[in-house]
């Protein structure tokens, strides 16, 4: 129960309490000068390793790892520093979200943000991922899915249950109730098909690994136990053939920090350290 009345009109005059709150701001736009750095590939990559940024960085060793002539350069955007305001991320990205992708390959550069259009960009590009064309349809929505349902899992249920600065049953008790439902209509779904697309790898599981891949793994917000994710057997076998692909294993260290990861990426020799110890 709550005393809360909204006001007719809402204004930002307090912040928003738990943690990402000093980056809250209902206005868009840079609050500081900072040009982006460009390194000496065709792609140049802003990003951090977050669940949307591993989608794009695992796209990319994918590639790599099938030929294609896809080298790039990822730059860490450190988001808890709000390096995603800076005035050169934003004429990258207007959102200011990670990722953000600079395409050097023609003569002027081209600017792609959100992470779905990344790596469509991508696929396209090099015809690569995008499973059959008679089941192209099967894969944008699927891809789509990805892109509509994980705002539930990350900023609703991930915010309720772990950053809010009070634990309250109503919002969790909802967004858990979706979670569930997404995971089962994974599971479902993956019950009669080894990817998204059938026999299809495709930048549709590369979008969705990341994030419920993660989750059914016990990764995501220390959650595993109180979603149950030892439940959803299918789901748990397609992310266990996921994680042991090695184009997955090096793009999901890129941009994070600490042991084991890759802060910044600027040859394949950056990960071979990491993973080679």
């Amino acid at each position: 129960m709550t005393d809360y009345v909204p006001p007719k009109v809402w204004t930002w005059d307090q912040p928003s309490g738990g943690t990402w709150a000093n980056l809250n701001r209902p206005i868009a736009g840079a609050t500081h000068d900072k040009v982006l750095p460009v390194g000496d590939h065709p792609y140049q990559l802003y990003s951090m390793g977050t669940p949307n940024g591993q989608k794009v960085t695992i796209l990319f060793e994918e590639l790599l790892a099938a030929g294609h002539a896809a080298e790039y350069d990822a730059w860490l955007i450190r988001i808890g520093d709000g390096d995603q305001f800076g005035s050169g991320f934003v004429e990258a990205n207007p959102n200011s979200k990670i990722p953000a992708l600079m395409d050097h390959t023609g003569d002027t550069p081209v600017r792609v943000f959100e992470s779905a259009a990344i790596l469509m960009h991508l696929a396209e590009k090099f015809d690569a991922f995008l499973g059959p064309k008679d089941q192209r349809a099967e894969m944008l929505s699927w891809l789509f899915w990805q892109m509509g349902s994980a705002p539930y899992l990350g900023g609703g249920f991930g915010h309720f249950y772990a950053y809010a600065p009070e634990k309250y049953e109503y919002p969790i008790n909802r967004f858990t109730m979706e979670v569930k439902r997404q995971l089962d209509v994974l599971d479902r779904h993956l019950a009669s098909s080894r990817y998204m697309v059938g026999d299809h790898y495709t930048i549709a599981d590369m979008a969705i690994w990341p994030w419920y891949g993660r989750t059914v793994h016990g990764q995501a917000y220390d959650a595993g136990e109180f979603l149950d994710v030892k439940s959803y057997t299918n789901v748990l076998r397609w992310a266990d053939e996921l994680q042991e692909r090695e184009p997955v294993q090096r793009g999901r260290i890129v941009n994070r920090t600490g042991e084991g990861f890759v802060e910044e990426r600027h040859s394949p020799a950056d990960i071979d350290a990491v993973l080679k110890g």
